[in-house]
């Protein structure tokens, strides 16, 4: 018998139950998957047994994104072994973003976890994050923070995601232990609304993050190990940095555009008054160009930060 849905507020004496709608769950786990025929069947294993033994009603979405290789294969003949084990098949490679966004929005479970399939993450630890949304009502996310980098040019991706995440800092304005970790777990009638802005790619993390920050979602942090990942990483530097410092960057743009934009207006436009003075000491009645195309510039963006304010402020979620 599946165990009633402790997260779930309304009785259900209250509202006539719908017979058609899907029975609704604890706990969905989106498990994006992507050429991982040699470990996935492991991190299913994994996942299951400890959702087992947590007494939580849960389903495994397990989502095949147009795997090259005979990862799909591997997940059928799972899904046969394991009750709670669903098995979502993509036509066409849309991205873990793109996996990540679809498997929440067809989880029947009202937490959602997010994981990968490379053996990285302790996904043994998935039932301690749910507990913890479901001791405290007012936490609306659960992320697992890594105390450690194993990934690919780790020499590269330490600074470069160090510099990322002190930005993201300054433009949500708190601290952000880890801001792209893809262990994760949050109320599922949350997110809805921010789905929609998740980008295909490895971002998609990111902008949950940002998006949870930046509507006073309380995120609350769990230190986690990360261990080295199974097959061969999807990562590319350059590319995923920049889309992650791009994302982070839009993400504010959204949500609170004068973080971005008044900065550089009010420092243009002191600069430009303080170059009037000097140009009127150093050559009276006139202003050089320079000073006018500096004054107009942070007069300019000012005008739009305010105008892009008030268009967030105005915008009906």
């Amino acid at each position: 018998m599946t165990a009633p849905n402790r997260f779930l507020q309304r009785s259900a004496a209250a509202e006539p139950a719908d017979v058609t709608a899907p029975e609704r769950l604890d706990v969905t786990v989106v498990l994006p998957c992507y050429n991982e025929q040699d470990h996935v069947l492991k991190e299913i294993e994994r996942i299951s047994a400890a959702m087992d033994r947590s007494g939580y009603s849960y389903e495994l979405l397990a989502i095949d994104d147009c795997s090259t290789d005979n990862t799909l294969a591997v997940l059928r003949e799972a899904e046969t072994r394991f009750a709670n084990l669903r098995v979502m098949p993509f036509h066409r490679n849309g991205g873990s973003g793109t996996a990540r966004r679809i498997g929440t929005r067809e989880a029947r479970g009202e937490i959602v976890v997010w994981t990968d399939a490379d053996m990285t993450y302790p996904n043994e630890r998935i039932p301690e994050l749910v507990q913890l949304l479901e001791k405290d009502q007012n936490i609306d996310q659960v992320v697992g923070a890594r105390t450690s980098e194993q990934g690919t040019h780790k020499m590269l991706r330490v600074p470069a995601k160090w510099v990322i995440r002190k930005i993201a800092e300054r433009l949500a304005g708190q601290k952000i232990p880890d801001l792209n970790s893809g262990l994760r777990a949050f109320r599922r009638e949350v997110s809805l609304p921010y789905l929609r802005l998740l980008p295909p790619g490895f971002s998609c993390v990111t902008t949950i993050t940002m998006a949870f920050l930046h509507n006073q979602h309380d995120v609350r942090y769990v230190a986690i190990d990360y261990a080295k990942r199974a097959g061969s990483s999807k990562f590319h530097f350059v590319r995923d940095a920049y889309r992650y410092i791009l994302q982070v960057v839009r993400m504010v743009m959204y949500f609170n555009p004068l973080k971005v934009l008044m900065p550089p207006a009010l420092w243009l436009i002191g600069i430009g008054l303080i170059k009037i003075v000097y140009d009127v000491i150093a050559h009276p009645v006139r202003v050089a160009n320079n000073t006018t195309m500096i004054l107009m510039a942070g007069l300019i963006i000012g005008a739009v930060a305010l105008l892009a304010d008030l268009i967030v402020r105005s915008r009906s979620e």
